[in-house]
């Protein structure tokens, strides 16, 4: 009998991260699916993001006492109930209404931080205002540096801990499969408009009665008739600035009260010239897949940065972590938390916020499982000496 993959449309018969992946397939635009799931190029940065997990394999000690563990954490002097946080992903009012509020809300439930993105659909202020969430503002360096300077003062104002900077965008990635769905700029094309009625449920949700969603922290970036998706999506890419260097982010530090994190770092030498600079914190990561094709992948270089960095600073790492394995595996090598992305993106849009609830609880629970298995009873105690890497 062939051993059959669950193929209904209720998150809450997932048992997996890769289970809420196919109920959101189910439930979403073509095009809107490929926005999520798609990477640059042929991929190749996206597949090794998955394939580097089984480089390493676990050697457990078995007679150790495991009943009651610990997966607590502290970060930036403050605890947290597991090492995790929800990432910053752009554009998740298209997979169902008020993505960001959605996503923000079940990560104050369970107790880790949340990081809205600059190209959200919801307002800074909004995310702020959440009563017992960790909130942390992710922005890009765009060319208006004016712009990027009252957005930092409207982060300030609003009470953010964090400013994380994207540094691997300032030149876009070449997403080949977001062109293909298209005709012109956010203008699906027949096959996809014609794929797009057999999804009532989702167009009752995200475009009735005001159309897509628009970037409601770019409005004084954006000319007036070009606050709509479509005249968005033609402003941002080209406001990147590829001049983007060491000298912006010590511009950034006189601007900046709070913790800079740093997010698309993959070398040890970048990280300790963070470290050098002062950087509270960098996020080891390839952007999903989504920027360079035939990158590293985080885990490949985050021993070494380790090394480099040691304590002073906090050492986070994201791209293709599904698996609560993977996540004890990032730990044991260095890392303090890890940062999801599309994990939580699927389970939002297989059922909103309790869709990603549910993706949440499905990671504490693997990760849990996983650290009893090792031999441990606390997430603090993993080291390398749990992980045997495979030669290639």
């Amino acid at each position: 009998m062939k051993r059959p993959l669950y193929s209904g449309s209720n998150y809450k018969k997932a048992l997996n991260i890769h289970d809420l992946e196919r109920i959101a397939k189910k439930k979403l635009p073509n095009f809107v699916f490929e926005y999520v799931y798609g990477g640059s190029d042929d991929e190749h940065t996206l597949r090794h993001n998955r394939a580097v997990f089984d480089q390493y394999l676990f050697e457990p000690k078995t007679m150790t006492n495991v009943g009651a563990r610990d997966l607590s954490t502290t970060l930036f002097g403050r605890s947290y109930q597991m090492p995790l946080a929800i990432g910053p992903t752009g554009f998740n009012g298209m997979l169902t209404r008020d993505g960001d509020l959605k996503l923000a809300y079940a990560a104050r439930d369970a107790g880790i931080p949340f990081v809205l993105s600059s190209v959200s659909t919801t307002r800074l202020e909004d995310i702020a205002a959440i009563e017992g969430l960790t909130a942390w503002m992710q922005i890009y360096f765009y060319r208006d540096r004016d712009f990027v300077k009252s957005m930092i003062q409207r982060c300030v104002d609003a009470g953010f801990e964090a400013i994380v900077v994207t540094t691997d965008s300032a030149i876009y990635g070449n997403r080949e499969w977001d062109v293909r769905n298209f005709s012109r700029p956010m203008k699906p094309s027949l096959p996809n408009l014609l794929h797009l009625l057999t999804k009532p449920g989702w167009m009752s949700d995200v475009l009735i009665p005001d159309g897509l969603p628009t970037f409601k922290n770019l409005d004084d970036l954006l000319p007036p008739d070009k606050r709509n998706a479509q005249g968005a999506s033609q402003i941002i890419g080209p406001q990147l600035d590829p001049s983007l260097n060491w000298e912006d982010i010590a511009w950034l530090r006189d601007l900046w009260p709070g913790k800079i994190i740093l997010k698309g770092i993959i070398s040890p030498e970048e990280a300790e010239q963070a470290v050098r600079l002062g950087i509270d914190g960098i996020v080891l990561s390839n952007h999903g897949g989504r920027q360079l094709n035939h990158s590293l992948s985080p885990m490949d270089t985050l021993a070494e940065v380790k090394a480099f960095t040691g304590e002073r600073c906090h050492l986070f790492v994201d791209s293709g972590f599904r698996r609560g394995t993977d996540i004890i595996k990032a730990l044991a090598l260095g890392a303090d938390a890890v940062w999801l992305g599309r994990a939580t993106l699927y389970g939002l849009a297989a059922g909103g916020q309790a869709g990603a609830e549910h993706a949440l609880n499905l990671m504490r629970g693997e990760v849990d499982r996983t650290l009893g298995l090792l031999g441990f009873t606390n997430i603090q105690d993993l080291t390398a000496a749990s992980l045997v890497k495979q030669s290639r």
